[in-house]
Formats: C-alpha cells, structure tokens, sequence
C-alpha cells in the first residue's frame, strides 16, 4: 500500500471528521479503519487451529514476524465489505462477505515509534476454513509464508503458561521463490504485538462458534 493512498480519518467515537494520507496518518496518528480476518480450522481430536502469516523481509513495520492470517487499511470511501479483497489479495480466498464471521470492532491505539503512531478501527472477522496450508495462494509481496498454530497452545503461549509453541506451514526461498513445508518453534519474540484483549476477542468468538 502506498503511503499516498488516502484514508478515511475519525475522532475517538469514530465519527468520520475528514480525510489524510496513509502517512501522514500514521505520523499525526489520526484514527483510520482497518479490516482483519483470521483463518481458522478444525484439526482432528486436536480442536481449532489459527492461521498466521509470516510478514515479508521487506515490510516497512515488524518485517519477518508472524501477524494477523489476512489484514489491510481501508481506503477513503470504502466500505467496511470492502475489506473483503484483502483475502483475494494475500491469500487468494475468493468468497462473500456473508461467509465471513463478524467480532466487532477493536480500538487499538499503539504507538510504535516517535513518527509511527498507529491508530485504528480494527474491524474484525473470523473465517473457517478447510483447505490445506499448502492450498492456499499467498501474496508474494507482502507475506514469506503461512503456518498453523493450534489455538489452545497459542493461549498457553500468550498467558505465560509455556515458552514456545509449533508452528506448521509452508515458507519460500527469498532467492528462488521455490516454496517448500515447514515447522518452526516460535516464542513471543515472533509475533507482532497486539493487546491481550485483542486476543481474548479472538479465542473467545472461535470457541463460541464452535
């Protein structure tokens, strides 16, 4: 996404008061949508698992870090549905915004440098889905590989109660694009931040639909 594109801008009740560039949103830190999706599915015996994608080396933010399965700012004038391409886009999920899961929205105001303040409307949704992670077309620009991680360790993980957990996907070659199956250990060190209760939302609404 380009630093010029134009955001939608908020006051703190998410009354729309005008518009800014994606830059200089994040410097002044006005309040802008986005739109979140996490992917889950059932495994055998072994209850849901999240999908997380790990993000590109290139990224300007928490480049090589494992985030959100699919995430994106929306632009002025869209709608909330229209977050819906972002799935197409990193993972190559072409389905209706019906068959999405609706959690509400979450205020996260994160200041992550001096000239990088992060303020957003996180629209959040969960999508359940069947497909193997090696089925899934993932962008090559913005994310280096896809894994799953079952979701009663990621929760053990991020309470404190154990230091790592597995995580099973597939990565590419930076050099040769070849894409091939792996399975990392991985601490909190390898996660992009986000609040606990950002968190809690997530496994709470999984579990209710299950």
């Amino acid at each position: 996404m380009s630093l010029y594109e134009i955001f939608d801008i908020f006051n703190n009740r998410m009354e729309k008061i005008g518009t800014a560039s994606r830059s200089e949103a994040h410097l002044l830190g006005l309040w802008h949508q986005t739109f979140h999706c996490w992917v889950y599915r059932e495994t055998d015996g072994q209850g849901p698992s999240l999908l997380f994608q790990l993000r590109d080396a290139k990224k300007d933010t928490y480049p090589s870090l494992l985030d959100i399965s699919c995430a994106g700012h929306l632009i002025a004038g869209e709608r909330i549905e229209d977050g819906i391409r972002e799935l197409k886009e990193e993972l190559g999920l072409d389905i209706s915004f019906k068959a999405l899961h609706p959690c509400g929205v979450f205020v996260d105001d994160n200041t992550i440098t001096e000239t990088l303040i992060d303020r957003e409307f996180c629209h959040v949704f969960l999508y359940k889905c069947v497909k193997d992670v090696s089925e899934y077309e993932f962008q090559v620009s913005e994310v280096s590989g896809l894994y799953f991680i079952n979701m009663d360790k990621f929760q053990q993980l991020i309470q404190g109660d154990i230091e790592s957990v597995v995580a099973e996907g597939i990565t590419r070659n930076e050099n040769t694009g070849e894409r091939y199956e792996e399975n990392r250990e991985v601490n909190l060190r390898d996660f992009v931040p986000h609040q606990k209760g950002y968190y809690d939302l997530i496994l709470h609404e999984i579990r209710d639909r299950e």
